[in-house]
């Protein structure tokens, strides 16, 4: 059904002022060792012309399995194509985390001569994090970290000790790049998964937890603590109820955000979590209902996800963190390296819909898994090409200001509708509208002349994006391309079906 949208920016309502660095971003830490990560879809996949067949099946260890998992050389953080596209998204926070944090043995000093340390399963040297260092340094970035908590530096039934900590806060120190925020564990929920010690339970958690932030006031007091950094989803997947946001902890053995938090007498700086619409093909075969098919991508429930995780762990973070700010410190499509059609056009209505519902929600930040790994990245991993998502959030940084307003406007089929202050300080405001029905077009009143930008592709599983008609790819010598604005007369806009458009007032 044909949807009306009439905007009224004189009556809109403000809900508060966000960050702008609300677009964040992960490096993980596979990528800075160099590891296994996920395997590349094929074109054909991606295009959704050839399906994803785990042709041996899954054997239980997915970081082990080569039909899922590739090896990766460790990321080049000097490239300067890489660091001129990410300068361009604007002020971030940089994120290097994930599991393999977990088991990240620091060699600074070169001891270990690349020998992995038993108990740990990665090592990490000192050119390398000066790398991320010095990467941050570049962007303007501030950083975030998770820290080693894994068999290697204590048994479950022995306190965490600080020694690695140490290591990596102390070199940062000393290089003059501060560490500005930390997690203990990255989605300490998944006991299984997580890489702490054999036999963690949640309980031993808390204390683990308590004994860090302690150990960070004590020497790091202007370093945040954000946590608890939770997978945990707005109830479980069925047949009929597709996960929210749970994937892979819809069927691990795991503890919820109220078990990591219950008896913590240290208090979070910043509320975190982990949000994903489910998994991807590579993992659909063990958790088939925590798996959307593509032809789901626009519709209503797929994309009240997102806005349904943050209003469940607003709730949380009140409990927890009242006052605080909520950060969802990893983001995406799916868990297990995105979809086939992440790297699409396909994917944006998703990443556009879940900044402006949960800056409608709450402020805080979003780091998207990731900046440049695997499918979900916002570049093509090792080439650091830019995907249809990269423009999306480029222009989400570019137009929309960080003052949030009430739309005043039901979310609905045709017609998600999001008010911001200009990014540009003008008078005035700034509009997303996602048109995400595939068949009908939605009519907008403008109450005054305007500037359109409005998203859409030749194909929904298209990897090049066009902006008003134009497709945006990089230049010679990687030159963004010019993302001009057409003019629109007060009066009626008519979006065509499957657009994202921008409306700046």
């Amino acid at each position: 059904m044909a949807q009306f949208v009439k905007l009224n920016p004189k009556s809109l309502r403000e809900l508060h002022v966000g960050s702008d660095r609300l677009v964040s971003y992960n490096v993980e830490m596979t990528e800075i060792t160099g590891g296994t990560f996920w395997k590349a879809y094929t074109p054909g996949q991606i295009a959704g012309t050839e399906p994803f067949v785990l042709k041996g099946g899954f054997g239980g260890n997915s970081t082990a399995n080569s039909e899922l998992m590739q090896y990766y050389e460790p990321i080049d953080l000097y490239n300067e194509k890489l660091r001129k596209l990410a300068k361009e998204i604007g002020p971030a926070w940089v994120r290097v985390s994930g599991t393999w944090s977990t088991k990240t043995y620091y060699d600074f000093d070169g001891r270990t001569n690349g020998v992995i340390p038993e108990g740990y399963n990665a090592v990490m040297t000192r050119a390398q994090w000066i790398g991320v260092l010095d990467f941050c340094k570049f962007l303007g970035a501030k950083l975030l970290i998770s820290v080693a908590d894994c068999e290697g530096l204590h048994h479950a039934d022995e306190p965490w000790n600080p020694s690695q900590a140490e290591q990596i806060f102390a070199l940062s120190k000393e290089y003059g790049v501060s560490i500005d925020a930390a997690e203990f564990v990255n989605e300490p929920n998944l006991l299984v998964m997580s890489g702490c010690p054999k036999g963690y339970t949640a309980q031993q958690f808390v204390r683990d937890q308590d004994i860090f932030i302690r150990w960070l006031k004590a020497n790091y007091p202007d370093c945040l603590y954000v946590g608890p950094c939770t997978s945990e989803g707005a109830g479980g997947a069925t047949e009929e109820h597709k996960s929210q946001g749970g994937g892979i902890g819809d069927i691990l053995p795991q503890c919820s955000t109220d078990d990591l938090m219950n008896g913590a007498q240290e208090k979070l700086d910043v509320y975190s979590y982990h949000y994903y619409n489910g998994v991807s093909e590579r993992l659909e075969s063990i958790m088939p209902h925590s798996h959307w098919k593509a032809d789901a991508a626009t519709t209503e429930a797929y994309l009240s996800v997102a806005t349904n995780m943050a209003k469940f762990h607003a709730e949380k973070r009140d409990i927890y963190c009242p006052g605080g700010e909520m950060w969802v410190t990893e983001s995406g499509d799916a868990g297990g390296g995105g979809d086939t059609w992440a790297s699409t056009y396909l994917d944006v209505f998703r990443t556009l819909n879940e900044l402006g519902g949960f800056s409608a929600v709450t402020k805080g930040i979003i780091f998207h898994n990731t900046l440049a790994s695997s499918d979900y990245g916002y570049l093509k991993p090792e080439v650091f090409d830019p995907r249809p998502n990269y423009f999306a959030v480029l222009l989400w940084n570019r137009l929309m200001g960080t003052t949030v307003y009430d739309s005043a406007e039901p979310v609905r089929e045709g017609a998600h509708v999001y008010a911001h202050s200009r990014a540009d300080g003008k008078p005035g405001k700034a509009y997303l509208v996602i048109n995400n029905s595939l068949t009908d077009t939605t009519t907008v009143t403008l109450p005054k002349d305007a500037e359109i930008y409005q998203l859409s592709a030749e194909t929904l599983r298209s990897q090049t994006m066009l902006c008003n008609g134009k497709a945006l790819v990089l230049g010679e010598n990687n030159a963004l391309p010019e993302i001009a604005p057409v003019a629109a007369s007060a009066g009626e806009l008519v979006l065509q079906a499957a657009t994202c458009t921008f409306i700046v007032l």
